[in-house]
């Protein structure tokens, strides 16, 4: 998983430069020649309604183009002193304690995964990729009820360089950068495509906390450890949390951002990211998209069986269920954003789990948690870096997208002229 996206940039532009730059209700008409100037008014003489139009329609791509090619990147990004750091400083403060607090053994532990199953190793690889086009397939369900309609292959395109990013920069620049992406490839609005990112976030943190939860109580039916009882604390009150965000976000989100000395603009761009957000899931595509997230997470759970089947451990009984339990534990530390994908407090995380919970020495614990890291970020860095190289939707060359009404309806053509 990549983890939950930060509140929209009050600095992004409103949205795709063809809509209107702002909501009259909050940001005023537009002054015409017809008017006269009022005592406030400049007494120097009024522009055109077209020159004003043009203004707002122009200024705010030009802006766009101009803070969101610069934030979201990479080559920029990976100079700063602070990625470098956050990439550099947790392999080596994991090896650290691995290596010298717990006396892990990385002979030992080569030895393990070079006579590990190679089949089922592939099947753990497989199962992971998977998952990959049934996001893309998400993403598109909610961008169509956002009112965009992309390719799901393109959609996956630009989900994986996402992805690809997320594992080299921390922060969850990824999810960022793929609304970005849709937007320098497609005539669609930067905070309604966010709005649909962030969604699909809720909706990764509702299935996990659930899934987990169930897996838990499966994997522990005989009697929850104390050590994993802030872990069932802490996935109840993620649901309680999420839902109590959503409804207030719906019923008095924007009530509360006209009451604050904000511009005009900046309550503009929260209604675009509004549309995203709840425009993009309806009641009726609601239970589907739950479904499509569950399978989406049990390939998390498939991976991390197969590579615990894999490794062939006499002495490990982790099961399916404590192999989705501990997958979703580590899935929720991923949204810890100290270091990319959550490098170095996956690791430990997921070791401790398998330690404390199930009991399963530290040596055999270390493998499994790092086998299984492996494949859900290093392969990402590698293969990520060949898509990022020969990617056309990087360049912005375009894609094929089919603007429609919130809900997936075709949007009626523009009268001519």
């Amino acid at each position: 998983m990549s983890g939950t996206p930060g509140p929209v940039d009050p600095r992004e532009p409103a949205g795709d430069p063809r809509e209107p730059a702002g909501d009259p209700a909050t940001a005023g008409d537009p002054p015409t020649a017809g008017d006269p100037p009022t005592a406030g008014d400049s007494a120097e003489p009024l522009e055109s309604p077209l020159r004003l139009e043009e203004e707002l329609f122009e200024a705010p791509a030009r802006l766009e183009r101009e803070v969101t090619a610069d934030q979201v990147s990479l080559a920029r990004r990976l100079r700063q002193p602070r990625t470098i750091i956050s990439l550099v400083l947790p392999p080596i403060l994991l090896v650290l304690v691995f290596r010298v607090v717990l006396s892990v053994d990385f002979a030992e532990l080569v030895q393990a995964v070079l006579a590990a199953n190679p089949a089922l190793l592939l099947a753990a690889v497989g199962v992971y990729y998977l998952g990959f086009p049934l996001r893309g397939y998400r993403w598109v369900l909610l961008l169509r009820g956002a009112g965009s309609r992309i390719r799901i292959v393109d959609g996956t395109h630009i989900l994986f360089l996402s992805w690809f990013v997320n594992c080299l920069v921390p922060a969850k620049l990824g999810d960022v950068y793929r609304a970005y992406l849709l937007k320098e490839n497609a005539p669609v609005s930067l905070s309604r495509t966010f709005g649909t990112v962030f969604i699909e976030r809720i909706l990764d943190l509702f299935v996990i906390a659930i899934l987990g939860l169930a897996a838990g109580f499966w994997s522990f039916r005989s009697g929850l450890p104390s050590s994993m009882q802030f872990v069932v604390a802490l996935g109840v009150g993620v649901v309680i949390v999420l839902g109590v965000g959503l409804l207030t976000m719906r019923s008095f989100g924007r009530r509360i951002l006209v009451r604050l000395p904000v511009p005009s603009r900046v309550i503009d761009l929260y209604d675009r990211f509004e549309e995203g957000v709840f425009g993009s899931i309806g009641v009726r595509a609601l239970p589907g998209l739950l479904v499509l997230t569950v399978v989406i997470w049990m390939t998390e759970a498939l991976r991390l069986y197969f590579v615990v089947l894999a490794l062939g451990f006499p002495d490990v009984q982790l099961g399916l269920s404590g192999a989705a339990f501990v997958a979703l534990v580590g899935s929720l530390l991923t949204a810890v954003p100290l270091s990319p994908a959550g490098l170095g407090v996956v690791e430990l995380g997921v070791v401790g789990v398998l330690t404390a919970a199930y009991g399963i020495p530290l040596q055999e614990a270390t493998t499994i948690a790092l086998v299984d890291r492996a494949i859900s970020v290093f392969s990402i860095i590698v293969l990520g870096a060949v898509v990022y190289a020969v990617s056309p939707v990087r360049r912005g060359r375009g894609i094929p997208c089919e603007e429609t009404l919130p809900g997936g309806a075709p949007a009626p053509a523009t009268p001519a002229g």
